[in-house]
């Protein structure tokens, strides 16, 4: 049985706590965003070492191994995506299936600069996850984790209000894109018991 793509908008996360991995927006401060970053990576990374990392425990829920090839392309979508809520330069992740494409803020009536959607699951599958090396996938999500901490840390306090829109309309600024960010890699982290 193939998995089942996630199609929710995750958005609502950003004004109520998660009933599932116990998140709470309201507790977060953007401040601690880096280093929670780091923490949960780190301990995603750990179940890498688990003899069973790339046995998918039913056939519909991804692997460990699976969850932190996804938490490491997070981890590079979400620098790029910071860069473009910071007004900074934005490099394009080369993650698979991901169009880096979007519109900067002098293309768009509003000034608001839009990023575009991503596919996660064309990217499991286009990228196979399912049968990518553990070791490399560890030292690449620490890694990923390691420069999207930077990105958020390097934000000056000034411009955390700048917002930016991703192409299905919703509107975050720096600091909600932020915790947007660290609540998938805290969920994904309780997804595999890490």
């Amino acid at each position: 049985m193939p998995i089942v793509p996630d199609v929710k908008n995750w958005t609502w996360v950003l004004e109520r706590p998660c009933p599932e991995c116990g998140f709470d927006p309201a507790a977060i401060t953007y401040a601690a965003v880096p280093g929670l970053a780091r923490e949960y990576t780190g301990r995603l990374s750990a179940t890498l070492e688990r003899p069973d990392a790339a046995a998918r425990p039913d056939d519909s829920t991804w692997s460990a191994l699976e969850y932190a090839a996804h938490v490491r392309d997070v981890c590079r979508i979400f620098t790029y995506r910071a860069a473009i809520a910071a007004r900074t330069e934005a490099v394009d992740p080369q993650v698979p299936a991901f169009d880096a494409k979007g519109l900067d803020a002098i293309e768009t009536a509003d000034r608001i600069p839009v990023f575009s959607n991503w596919d996660q699951d064309l990217t499991a599958i286009a990228d196979r996850y399912d049968q990518q090396d553990p070791s490399r996938v560890a030292t690449e999500l620490i890694d990923a984790a390691d420069a999207v901490a930077r990105a958020f840390e390097s934000v000056p306090a000034a411009d955390l209000g700048n917002r930016v829109r991703r192409s299905d309309g919703s509107v975050f600024t720096v600091e909600s894109l932020a915790s947007y960010f660290v609540h998938d890699v805290i969920h994904h982290v309780h997804d595999v018991r890490g």
